[in-house]
């Protein structure tokens, strides 16, 4: 059996590993953007002269023929599910017995008059890097366009080389479509404190350009020009399905699909970014576009397509990120704006750069989840705990637990406890902490 896979990605290559591991079944891969498999979300550190693209690449480039997966560079532009075949750009065909769609994202464009002049690019492929690194010769100042975790690390990027930054964010506050206002305020001020030029509430409505077609400044919402040599659009990314439109497959935003990956059409599978569950799996959205999911979904499709076939199963939310200095960890469901039937415990350092919320049922003070910012828990307690669907004073009585590399870290379990025990005194965290140290000292 011949498994072909679009898109050499997290999603797709994890695919192929785990097939060969369970299968001897003929694998291609197939990538118009590079030769080999990388980290994505290591192309930041290449910009920012931390590492070097080889270093991004997990296995060595021999890896693929030593086992037996044929790589191929070449851009698909349709697939026929009548005759199985794929059409390359060039004119080539390919025959499929299985065809696994790992095809990801593209960066959002609204039809802003001048998104497709020389200098104005997202920050997703490899290509994009590239066009980073060529239009920063010379830069005077950059345009960020898009208040999330891509346009935050572009951003970075650039303050790394000490180009001035203009970040333009719709919201009243950074990411406050998904972030608290706690939180939302404390990464805004680590945005300006790093010297960043954050503008809130504007949008983007025109990028002009200078004689050689390249843009020389943007005109936002409010009537300010903005002059820039560089304009990052980062609201954003969509699945990467327009060469799919007539093929026959569902689609909506993505490729729509079971909780076992398959398609409308048989021996037709989507993972990844480009994937979109018809039923979406409680307290998560249709399209997970994180790395950790992408590599689920094709450890999950691989033990399917070699005879184990089992549903996408892949347990309580969690996802990490960092905003300049500050690391963000979210385990479970905070959500922007608290739902009533839910209560929240909020507290912030002094230092104003850590927090914790933690979200748990009014009804039953069961945890829903938590947010960190500059504290770092470990995984797999936490999943343990949501598992378990454990209390809030459950889990502050044993919240030292969570704690990564406590001798590393300062650690503020107490003032968080001590915030619970004043904001719900009739909880028992207090009776328990008695109970222990009178058991303790054997009374």
């Amino acid at each position: 059996m011949h498994i072909v896979i679009i898109g050499n990605g997290i999603s797709g290559i994890t695919a192929a590993r785990h097939i060969r591991k369970n299968s001897d079944h003929e694998i291609t891969v197939i990538s118009a953007e590079t030769d080999h498999f990388f980290s994505r979300t290591a192309l930041m550190y290449i910009y920012m002269g931390h590492m070097k693209f080889e270093h991004t690449k997990p296995y060595e480039d021999w890896f693929w023929e030593k086992n037996n997966i044929n790589i191929l560079n070449k851009y698909v532009e349709k697939v026929n599910i009548n005759s199985h075949q794929l059409q390359f750009s060039d004119g080539a065909q390919l025959a499929y017995d299985k065809l696994i769609l790992a095809c990801g994202s593209k960066p959002n464009k609204f039809g802003w008059p001048g998104q497709n002049l020389k200098g104005v690019q997202g920050m997703y492929s490899f290509q994009d890097l590239e066009g980073m690194e060529k239009y920063s010769k010379g830069l005077k100042r950059a345009v960020v366009v898009g208040g999330g975790l891509i346009g935050i690390e572009m951003a970075e990027m650039f303050h790394s080389r000490h180009i001035p930054v203009t970040f333009l964010v719709r919201e009243k506050s950074f990411w406050n479509n998904v972030l608290p206002q706690g939180e939302s305020e404390l990464v805004n001020r680590e945005i300006l404190r790093n010297n960043i030029d954050l503008k809130l509430d504007a949008e983007l409505k025109e990028i002009i350009a200078d004689e050689n077609g390249r843009a020389k400044a943007v005109i936002i919402n409010t009537g300010e020009e903005i002059q820039c040599q560089f304009v990052g659009l980062t609201a954003g990314v969509s699945p990467n399905i327009s060469f799919l439109k007539e093929s026959g497959l569902d689609t909506d935003r993505g490729i729509l699909v079971n909780h076992y990956f398959e398609t409308n059409v048989e021996h037709i599978y989507a993972i990844g970014d480009c994937a979109q569950f018809k039923e979406p799996l409680p307290n998560r959205k249709p399209i997970e576009q994180v790395w950790y999911t992408g590599r689920m979904h094709g450890e999950t499709l691989a033990q399917s397509l070699c005879g184990n076939k089992i549903p996408y199963t892949p347990g309580p939310w969690f996802n990490s990120a960092k905003f300049f200095d500050i690391e963000y960890q979210t385990y479970g469901s905070v959500q922007a704006n608290i739902p009533e039937d839910q209560e929240s415990l909020y507290w912030e350092n002094e230092d104003g750069k850590k927090c914790i919320h933690l979200v748990f049922r009014k009804s039953d003070f069961k945890m829903v989840g938590v947010n960190l910012f500059g504290i770092r828990h470990r995984h797999e307690v936490w999943d343990k705990w949501l598992r378990a669907s454990k209390t809030i004073d459950e889990v502050l009585t044993n919240f030292k637990v969570a704690n990564f590399d406590p001798e590393f870290f300062k650690t503020y379990e107490s003032q968080v406890v001590e915030k619970f025990n004043k904001k719900y005194p009739d909880r028992a965290i207090q009776v328990i902490r008695k109970k222990r140290l009178l058991e303790y000292l054997g009374l």
